[in-house]
Formats: structure tokens, sequence, C-alpha cells
């Protein structure tokens, strides 16, 4: 009786009628999320009938090319401005500033002015009282004369006629409120579309029917019953990541699901490690292992590959120099990204240093950082490791082998073909423009570590506990950038860049790769394994089914050594991103013994199915 007093005190009326239906505690709390998902959809569509998009004749609504956006979302009086800017933080980068924080005299909005002088592109919240105080429309005014601005005013129509020479975008909302907010700033950037009119007139200037239509262009976030999937469905999910932490398996993971380019689950389990317990967060920073073979070396070599600066049929010999005098010359490209080159799976590179080849500081000798207080020293790579791989035996050419050593090589490659670095290629070509915020290489060098989830705790190589350094030894030993590991990411960006793969190569707006580009390379492409050109897929052969019982044969993606998957069904137009951290403190097989990523996928798929 106790638990259900509490229960009526803090919960809604239907979690305590689900209670004293005598339903478990589980069973109510999966109903409560159900009807709260039912009444955020209610309200959703009534905001949705009625948020009108104003001046937006040259379309910057949506936002498209985002690379040379620096955007600063400023909040004036709304009280939902950590809903909104959450939002636009889930499509780029923004920063957040607030009128409270200034003083309440004309020239603290002066201060306000001069501290967005380094953005070109303004998002203002205002409200109809917030327009009242007279600074804010004079700030307005002034923004717009050098600035991309886009005004999201909520409350009384009547407002809008205080901004009559206001010739910049805006989007208003009747109601002042979470789910306006966060419908308004994915209007923004295009996860949802503008389709409402004004119903009356307001001045001369916004009359009845005043309005401009959008189509989406990005990903939505939004709730499964939008879809048609009782939220109950997908929670199994939960029991089988929790089921993964209990049986110490992994210290962490996130979850995320993408449906019809519709985010409708994303959730983070656990502790950062068994030691430290601070809880896990969607937007913490995974090391993707090999999830970076198709997400950084194989966009890019699909981008020379149409750019006719890469071609599958040409041997290795043509793009690598040094491998002239070798037997890597005559390989053809194809059966390197297929891994049948008859490479050896990998080179434990770090059992053959000497104590003169590292350093526990750096120093013009030893500038090679490979983890916290760990270098090594100058051209080790090109010494010592390129000429081992390079002349490393050939066996079983012409047979599925799975190898790294392909990914080095095709890193070489892209590097020579586009004259840059891996690392600023795909940050270039593709993070920065999908508006991928935490995803590349080395991200020690741009987040603080408590940001970044730890991997092993290294007791043989670099004696350490890594954070935020790859845990792959090899990688690690150039730099902590190559092509089979090396890459750190998030899910959100993650499902970023794999819904532009769903979609045939386009996301926000962009074309990044032909359809047919696409197609070919996560194909079948070989009669000898089920590999596409880089990445892996559906295994007809499996008796687990892989990666997924339920996946379809069109399923493509990859796994990665420290827990990680990214898997798209074209079948479904389903993305699954599956991060954790299963190699801390140390290695082990849980995960996959326990076939946790598996088993979560057939969730997915059965919710869909119900």
């Amino acid at each position: 009786m106790f638990i259900v007093n509490k229960l009526l005190k803090i919960s809604s009326l239907p979690a305590a009628i689900c209670i004293l239906s005598f339903f478990t505690l589980s069973a109510c709390a999966q109903m409560a999320e159900h009807m709260r998902n039912e009444s955020f959809l209610t309200e959703w569509k009534s905001v949705e009938g009625s948020t009108v998009l104003l001046n937006n004749e040259e379309e910057l609504v949506p936002l498209k090319d985002l690379t040379p956006l620096t955007i600063a979302s400023v909040n004036i009086g709304s009280a939902y401005a950590s809903e909104f800017d959450s939002i636009l933080n889930k499509y780029t980068k923004i920063q957040s500033f607030a009128s409270a924080q200034y003083n309440h005299d004309m020239l603290s909005f002066n201060d306000l002015n001069d501290d967005l002088k380094f953005f070109n592109t303004i998002v203002v919240q205002v409200t109809d009282q917030s327009l009242n105080d007279p600074r804010t429309i004079p700030l307005l005014l002034d923004l717009q004369l050098n600035k991309s601005l886009i005004v999201s005013l909520s409350g009384d129509a009547g407002s809008l006629k205080l901004l009559e020479a206001l010739k910049s975008v805006i989007i208003w909302s009747e109601k002042k409120s979470a789910v306006s907010a966060n419908f308004v700033a994915q209007l923004i950037f295009g996860g949802v579309a503008a389709n409402a009119r004004l119903n009356q007139e307001i001045s001369s200037r916004y009359t009845t029917g005043s309005g401009f239509s959008t189509v989406p262009i990005r990903l939505k976030y939004t709730v499964p019953e939008e879809l048609g999937i009782n939220s109950a469905a997908l929670s199994r999910i939960d029991d089988i990541a929790e089921e993964a932490i209990r049986q110490r398996a992994t210290p962490s993971a996130v979850v995320l699901v993408v449906k019809d380019g519709k985010i409708i689950f994303n959730k983070a389990y656990g502790t950062r490690t068994y030691i430290d317990r601070t809880p896990t967060r969607i937007t913490d920073i995974y090391d993707l292992a090999s999830v970076t073979k198709i997400s950084a070396t194989t966009m890019a070599v699909m981008r020379l590959y149409e750019q006719g600066k890469l071609k599958l049929d040409t041997n290795v010999g043509a793009y690598i120099p040094r491998s002239r005098n070798t037997n890597k010359k005559d390989i053809p490209v194809r059966d390197v990204m297929l891994h049948q080159a008859g490479f050896i799976p990998f080179i434990p590179f770090y059992r053959n240093l000497l104590e003169t080849d590292y350093s526990r500081d750096s120093s013009e000798t030893h500038p090679v950082k490979v983890a916290d207080n760990y270098y090594l020293r100058k051209d080790y790579f090109k010494q010592v490791m390129w000429p081992l791989m390079l002349n490393s035996a050939l066996s079983n050419q012409g047979k599925y082998v799975y190898s790294d050593l392909s990914m080095y090589f095709m890193k070489d490659m892209v590097e020579r073909q586009s004259g840059k670095s891996m690392e600023s290629y795909v940050m270039d070509q593709f993070y920065k423009p999908l508006g991928m915020t935490r995803a590349g290489f080395n991200p020690r060098l741009r987040f603080p570590k408590e940001e970044i989830i730890p991997t092993e705790d290294d007791k043989e190589f670099r004696k350490t506990l890594l954070e935020g350094y790859v845990h792959d030894q090899g990688a690690a030993m150039v730099g902590g950038v190559s092509g089979h590991a090396g890459l750190f990411s998030n899910a959100n960006d993650l499902a970023i860049l794999y819904q532009m793969i769903l979609n045939g190569g386009i996301y926000g707006g962009t074309r990044y790769f032909k359809t047919e580009t696409v197609n070919m390379f996560t194909a079948k492409q070989s009669a000898i394994s089920r590999r596409g050109l880089g990445f892996d897929r559906w295994d007809e052969e499996s008796t687990k089914g892989y990666p997924s019982k339920l996946a379809s044969s069109l399923t493509f993606g990859h796994t990665g050594y420290t827990g990680t998957c990214v898997w798209v069904d074209p079948k479904y137009n389903l993305v699954y991103v599956f991060l954790s951290n299963r190699v801390n403190p140390g290695v082990t097989s849980k995960l996959i013994d326990l076939n946790i990523r598996g088993r979560i996928q057939d969730v997915i798929y059965e919710a869909i199915g119900n």
C-alpha cells in the first residue's frame, strides 16, 4: 500500500490507476510512457498545424549548407530555451546566449550585440511579452543588417505588428511550450516541414493566408508512437542493455534507432566505467574501432571513386609507389576493399618496440602521442611499421580473410589521391557539412575527456586507462588516425551519416554520393564472401542470424572491436546504432557471447512488425 500511495502522490492519474489494477511496476511505467507520448503527439499536431513561417522569400529556412555557418541562439524571454537549444545542437553546433545574463539597460544589449559579432547566423527566441521590452526590436533590426537572422516568436499573433519593419525570417507559434520550442527548432534545420498559414489579418504585411511551405531534409526527432509503434514494444531494449551491464559485458551502452528518417529511440545505459559511476549520456563520444572502416575510409574511397581519382580495378602499385617492388603491386584495389587480397589479418606492432622507440615525455625526437604520457619516436611508422606491412606475406589470395592491413593501404591511397590527410578529408567532405559535431579522430584535441567514454585499462602496452586515445594499438602508433580504426563519435552523428547513405547519398538538401555509388558499395560484390566494398553485410550462412535473425538480406554496416555497430536495412528504412566500451576495464567476449547487439536489433524488428 505504501508503494500505491507513493505513486498516487507523484504519478499521473493513469499511472496510479495502472498500479491499482495490479499491473507490475514495469508495465505501469511502460503504459505511462506510452500515454505521455500520445499526449506529446496530440500537442505536436496542434503546433504543427498552427506554426507559420514568414518572410522566407530567400529560402533561408531550412538552413542548408552548414559548413560556412557560425550559429548563435539568443533567448530573450522564452522559458523553453533549453529544449530549443538542445534540439538545435542535434543538427549542428550552436552557442547559446541569454538576455537575462546582461544588465537591464540599453547598453547591456549593446554588449550582447558585441558578443554576437563572430557569428553569421543568429536565431533569436522572443515572446509577445519580450517584444515590449524597448531594447528587443532595435537589437533585431540591428542584427538583420549584417547577419542571417531567424526570429522564433511565440505568443499572441497580434505581436507580429511590432515586427512590421523586420525583413528577416520569422517563425510564429501561438503556443508557448516545450513542444512548440522543439518543433520550431526542428523546422529551422528541416527536420519537419512548414505548411501552416495565418488564419487572421494581423496587418498589411501579415495578412490572412500568409506563410511559406518547406519540405523535410534532415532527421526528425520524435516518439515511436508517431510511426504506430507502442513505446512499450521497445522497452525490451532496456532489459537487454541492463542485462549486458549486470553481466559485466560492458559498463555502458547507447542505443539509437532511426525509422523512416525519424529518430524514435535514443537511450544511454550504465556508467562510464565500473569505477567511475557517472551515468552515461547520449551525447557521449565512443571509440568506434572498425566502424572507422566504413564511416571514414570507405566514405573517402566512394568520393574519390566518383571523382575518377581512385579506380577499383587499378592495381595497388599504381597508387602506392613503395609497393611496386613488393608482392602487393599487382593486387586490384577492389580486392583490398573486399578483404580478399590475401593480406594477413594484423601485425602486433607494439610488441616489437624497443625502449628507445618510446618516451613518457614529448620531444622533438618523440613527437607522436599514443596516449597520456606515451610518445613514439619520429618516423616510426615510415621506418618500421609501413615496411613491415609492405613486405608482409600474402596468403589465401582470392579468398576472404578479414584484415586490418587492407585499410592501412586504403588510407595511404586516399591521402595520395586527395592530397589531404584522412582526418581533414573526411571532416571537410562529410562531417562538417552534414552537421556531425562530435565525430572525428583524436577527440582529446577537441573535447574534455569527461565527454569521452574510457576504453581499456591498458596493462600491456601503454600502462594507462585509455581516455580519448584509440584502443587499437596500431592506430595509436600512427598518431590516432588510421584507415581501420581511430574514429570516435556519438550515436547521433552516426545516425546522420548513415541516414545520408540510406537516402541514397542525399542529406540536408545536398548530394554527397550518386545513388548508384551507394548501391554498388553496399551490395554483395563477391562470390567469395558476404562483403560489399568496405561494408559488411547480412550473412545468409549464419546460424544465429547476422547481424540479426530478423534483418533483411539488404542489410549492410559494420561492427567494432570495442563493442560498437552500425546497421542499415533499406528494406525497413532502418538505421540501428549500438555503442559500448566492452573492452573496459579489459577485453571480454560477454557482449558477443550474450549476443547483446543482435538481440536488441531483433527487438527493433519485432516492434516494427507489431
